[in-house]
């Protein structure tokens, strides 16, 4: 068994009880534990509507474990109970006080609701999490005085807050995917690019102004066809979006608003108030995540560079949006990842820590990083992350389509490889006709993008051995264009042996990939238009990555100026994108060079040995 292997093993039998395997999946909440509906009081005076399951049986106190969120807490009502309770109900059977509230201006909280309302402004998110716990140990009844708070996305964003000036009681906290800034890769931009569809799908149902409280979702958007990608084609510049709205939405005027990383967006970086986390966090991120992958590796960072003493972990699984708390975890799409790990993360990683750190229970001895690896199937363990056995390496784009590790030679033939990218034309994300983005895409295979002609096309020779990246993932383009702006999307794909069984069979796996707006290059704040014809250094990230591209397989990078309508398209004329007219959207010949002198390449952080 090898050291790595002992470890996990070792993980396993300390965090998860043997009766835990054992039990039945029939649970009634109802028979089991009491609800209670509360308006709690904030500090203004604005009452936040709240759900509190209490267990029936009195013999002994129970902790706190509570989740904040915009998006609703049904069923509403005293009589009507919820079939699933907490993560997920191996804490119902535990014993714990579930609690669920809608946040401030959302469902049947009193209030203003202003989108990821910032710290900066009082009342706000973490004043409200303090209130809401302090009112909670004062008239719950049989609490232990222990509180401990887990969300998912938005409801992650709130566990975030509530760990900022923190109450006392907050022991443990589990921020799931949390968003932790909206400019810079999480939910609605990445690169100063749009996130059109997301943004699109989400204002037109979430951020409806409601008139006063309500149990009763905005509901979906009609778009009258299943095709996104003509829906938002036909829709034009993104200026017209706001006359398919039928209600007012806030948010979206703010967004049109402020098209630069300014003050409004830099007021909502959640890492930079990160100070003082002083109890246990369990921060957990899925490798296919599409909405929020960016903002826990950020958080850990944060949380490790401003409390030298934290006690915070790092989980990282083969998942796509919060499937981790309740898909098995086995699969995505046609990619297969050899057990259930989203089975294996809820009850050997979140319970035991919860059960540990709220009840005394049990042991909690997992590393500073738990990581799935794709491509070898295996959970690794790491005292930092990255990992500390690495090493940096760029992988050159080359003429006639070829990616070597070996700096580009001279060449006879021009130094570029050039396309017109035409935003009336633009890439489309996926092969998939659907008008959400939809989750299977972040690995879907890339074939159907490689014959088009705005498409550069760059691979290895079959590998020789395995190797496996561990860390970041950067793309750095030498690159121009005949108009004054540009985006610039490069992805990182594995390709699949032709012999593979079946549908694998020459697969191209995206593996990850990501967008820079040419005007952003130099800051995300004061945009600069793009010199016609003229070279440009582009840096962008394209996010951590934990897998092995194994030996016979081919390593990809696809490049391109669209990924249309996940990323709303670029006028490629230096304008305000939000305000632009559908005549601002122009054609425009692409180059991207590949000499001595200007080469591109991607750099990956590469394992100098495997795992052990």
């Amino acid at each position: 068994m090898t050291m790595t292997r002992r470890l996990l093993a070792a993980l396993v039998l300390a965090l998860a009880p043997a009766s835990l395997f054992a039990q039945s999946s029939d649970f009634s909440v109802k028979e089991r534990y009491t609800k209670a509906e509360y308006m709690i009081p904030m500090r203004d005076g604005v009452k936040l509507f709240t759900i509190a399951y209490a267990p029936k049986d009195q013999s002994q106190r129970y902790p706190i474990l509570m989740t904040r969120t915009g998006y609703g807490i049904p069923p509403y009502g005293p009589d009507q109970y919820a079939s699933v309770i907490g993560p997920n109900n191996d804490f119902a059977r535990e014993g714990y006080i579930v609690v669920y509230q809608d946040v401030r201006g959302r469902f049947r909280s009193e209030g203003e609701f202003i989108h990821h309302r910032p710290l900066s402004g009082k009342p706000n998110e973490s004043t409200d999490a303090y209130d809401t716990i302090d009112w909670l140990l004062k008239n719950v009844p049989n609490n232990t005085g222990r509180v401990g708070m887990w969300g998912i996305s938005w409801a992650g964003w709130e566990v975030a807050q509530a760990m900022v000036g923190a109450h006392p009681a907050l022991r443990a906290a589990s921020p799931q995917a949390p968003p932790e800034d909206q400019f810079m890769g999480d939910d609605y931009h990445s690169g100063g690019a749009f996130e059109l569809a997301y943004a699109f799908s989400w204002m037109s149902g979430n951020g409806v102004q409601r008139n006063a409280p309500t149990d009763r979702p905005s509901g979906r958007f009609d778009y009258g066809t299943p095709d996104g990608y003509d829906f938002f084609l036909r829709m034009g510049a993104v200026a017209n979006a706001k006359e398919f709205f039928t209600a007012t939405v806030p948010t979206w005027e703010d967004f049109m608003a402020h098209g630069t990383y300014d003050a409004y967006w830099q007021a909502r970086n959640v890492p930079k108030d990160l100070n003082n986390i002083t109890f246990p966090v369990l921060i957990v991120a899925g490798w296919f995540d599409d909405q929020d992958f960016y903002g826990p590796f950020r958080m850990f960072h944060a949380i490790e560079e401003k409390n030298k003493a934290n006690k915070s972990t790092l989980v990282v699984g083969p998942w796509t949006h919060g499937a981790w708390g309740r898909a098995a975890g086995d699969s995505i799409g046609a990619i297969k990842f050899g057990s259930k790990t989203g089975e294996y993360y809820r009850k050997n990683v979140e319970l035991p820590f919860f059960n540990y750190n709220l009840k005394d229970k049990g042991a909690w001895t997992a590393p500073k990083a738990l990581v799935f690896e794709t491509g070898t199937n295996a959970w690794r363990t790491y005292d930092q992350w990255p990992p500390k056995d690495t090493e940096a390496r760029n992988l050159y784009l080359q003429d006639h389509g070829k990616l070597a590790f070996t700096p580009p030679a001279p060449s006879a033939s021009r130094p570029f490889d050039a396309y017109v990218s035409d935003p009336w034309k633009p890439v489309p994300y996926t092969a998939q006709i659907r008008t959400s983005e939809g989750n299977a895409y972040t690995v879907e295979d890339q074939r159907f993008a490689r014959g088009r002609p705005d498409v550069l096309v760059y691979q290895t020779e079959p590998l020789d051995e395995d190797m496996t990246v561990s860390g970041p993932v950067k793309a750095v383009l030498e690159a121009s264009t005949t108009g004054t702006d540009a985006d610039w999307v490069a992805k990182l794909i594995d390709v699949y042996p032709s012999d593979a069984p079946g549908a694998m069979g020459g697969y191209q796996m995206l593996l990850t990939g990501d967008i820079l707006r040419g005007k952003f290059r130099n800051s995300l704040s004061k945009p600069e238009a793009m010199v016609p014809n003229q070279v440009s250094h582009l840096e962008f990230e394209l996010g951590d990555k934990n897998h092995t591209f194994l030996k016979g397989h081919r390593i990809m990078v696809q490049v391109q100026s669209s990924w249309f309508p996940m990323f709303d398209r670029n006028p490629q004329t230096f304008v305000d994108i939000y305000h632009a007219k559908e005549s601002d959207y122009q054609a425009a010949t692409q180059r991207v060079y590949r000499s001595p002198a200007q080469s591109s390449k991607i750099q990956l952080t590469v394992r100098r040995k495997a795992a052990t």
